[in-house]
């Protein structure tokens, strides 16, 4: 009964976690966003004193319950190794005490410098965050195309098409290789990477050893038949002393459950007096469980009939997604390319550019809930993988404050719309080599016309205003206006929030006109 339940909370935990990791509507946000903030790393750096003493007792009373059903990437780990359960027999290895205690403090000392993605790189919940963000957020977003597609023909507007791109291959890159290591250990050694790197295993193994609910071992009832041992993905199990390593046990169950003479239990202490009853209750599961074996056959044939449907799904949404977008169906209109910043733009609430390095571990949740696509994973060492703000897709609204409302470790604080539309990420700025009416002589002034603050005005070309006449004149003081030269903008850096508008709207290719540089420190309009 306790693998049943430890299953069941765990694969609820598993999918609505990667749910809302991969939702970009915001629906997930408004009911599970409270999942992301339960996890350990966040809480810890978004010093969340009530999480933080909630998974404490947790811990105190049930062990390293956390890791086996809250962490979705310890689950992860499980799922993998189910997979090999077949073929993969393990066995007890000592304790790697100081390889554990030497990655806890390296974490702890690149905190303390500001390099939060660098720890990062070894905790879970930033961990998993970064693997479904950049493989398996695409693959929803085309799902969720080819069903905007469907449901077109059908007049029905249930779905709506949004774009797939590649948002940094950097992080694509590390994604996979964290990916394809976490995966390799889990198929081999089940719980090598949380018993050995993962730091938050560590503290809470430190803390479950004083725990009050064990599973406990009778060594007088225990046959050495090596079932518990060999079943035991935290190779946690010492058959030859009869022991269990409560820093590493994650209290899965599956020993109990192969144990057939009753000397495993959960409990406070051994269960001697019931281990009649506790072998009957295992005899019948084992009887049971032969009977269900055809049952989960029938399964596993359905489960990959699933698969290659989906597979061919997903083929089809890649080939759709490769068409390039046309002005008429003829002309191919030129990709918009990031412009040089000599201070990268971080979205608003985060407060600074070190505010948001110091406290970022780029779990990428802000980056796949941005509804305008104007947040990607940083490029730069000193904030590699976390967000930060480019135009080229769209611009930051400034009615939106999801990233805001999603981050769980508090490096973007939670912002009100009215303060986040006075807050002023960057200011824009005009180049008029790239301007289409200052080098070419035709009209535009699509950058006025969009700016939500009005911070950009439209002034005749070589001309200067006169406060007395309240007129444009040239250099030959004669009147000018917009029907005799071209009207070029000028930004009011007062005014100016660095949303983007402008620098998304403008029509000059392959660099916009106007662009928006960024400010180490936010500001109040």
């Amino acid at each position: 009964m306790l693998r049943k339940i430890r299953l069941t909370l765990a694969i609820v935990f598993w999918v609505l976690i990667t749910w809302l990791l991969v939702d970009f509507t915001g629906t997930a946000h408004a009911y599970l966003g409270w999942m992301a903030k339960i996890q350990f790393m966040p809480a810890l750096l978004a010093v969340n004193v009530g999480v933080l003493f909630f998974l404490v007792a947790l811990t105190l009373l049930f062990g390293r319950i956390y890791c086996s059903v809250i962490c979705p990437l310890g689950v992860m780990q499980d799922a993998i190794a189910w997979l090999n359960r077949k073929k993969n027999k393990y066995s007890y290895s000592p304790e790697k005490g100081m390889l554990r205690a030497c990655i806890v403090l390296a974490a702890g000392l690149l905190l303390t410098a500001g390099l939060g993605w660098v720890a990062g790189l070894v905790f879970p919940y930033s961990t998993y965050g970064r693997i479904v963000g950049t493989t398996l957020a695409p693959l929803y977003k085309l799902a969720n195309n080819v069903l905007a597609g469907i449901a077109e023909r059908q007049e029905s507007y249930a779905f709506y098409t949004v774009d797939v791109w590649l948002k940094s291959l950097p992080a694509l890159i590390m994604a996979l290789i964290a990916w394809v290591v976490i995966a390799i250990l889990a198929w081999r050694g089940g719980r090598t990477w949380c018993n050995t790197i993962c730091p938050v295993g560590t503290v809470l193994g430190m803390i479950s050893k004083y725990s009050r609910l064990k599973v406990v071992m009778n060594a007088k009832a225990c046959k050495n038949c090596r079932k518990c041992e060999r079943n035991c993905k935290a190779a946690c199990i010492d058959l030859k002393n009869h022991q269990i390593d409560y820093s590493r046990c994650v209290v899965c169950g599956d020993c109990l459950e192969e144990c057939k003479f009753g000397a495993l239990a959960f409990g406070y202490k051994p269960m001697i007096d019931k281990e009649n009853i506790i072998y009957n209750e295992w005899r019948e599961k084992q009887e049971a469980k032969s009977e269900k074996k055809e049952a989960a056959d029938k399964v596993d044939e359905g489960r990959r009939a699933v698969l290659t449907s989906a597979a061919l799904l997903v083929g089809t949404s890649v080939m759709k997604a490769q068409e390039k977008t046309t002005d008429g169906g003829f002309a191919i209109i030129e990709d918009k390319k990031k412009p040089h910043r000599e201070h990268q733009i971080t979205p608003p609430g985060s407060i600074s550019v070190r505010h948001l390095r110091e406290n970022c571990t780029a779990c990428q949740l802000c980056i796949d809930s941005c509804p305008n696509d104007v947040l990607r994973p940083s490029s730069k060492l000193a904030t590699f993988m976390q967000p930060e703000v480019s135009y080229e897709r769209g611009y930051c609204r400034p009615e939106c404050n999801r990233c805001s409302q999603v981050c769980p470790t508090g490096a973007i604080k939670p912002i009100e719309v009215d303060v986040r539309k006075e807050t002023q990420v960057g200011h824009a700025v005009w180049m008029e080599a790239n301007c289409i009416p200052a080098k070419d002589g035709k009209p535009c002034g699509n950058c006025a016309r969009h700016c939500p603050v009005q911070a950009i005005q439209l002034v005749p070309a070589g001309s200067k205003y006169h406060q007395d006449h309240g007129q444009w004149f040239d250099a030959d003081n004669k009147r000018v206006d917009g029907r005799t030269v071209p009207m070029i903008p000028v930004v009011n850096e007062e005014k100016c929030i660095g949303c983007g508008a402008c620098e998304y709207v403008c029509p000059s290719r392959p660099f916009s006109a106007i662009y928006v540089e960024g400010h180490e420190v936010h500001k109040d309009v």
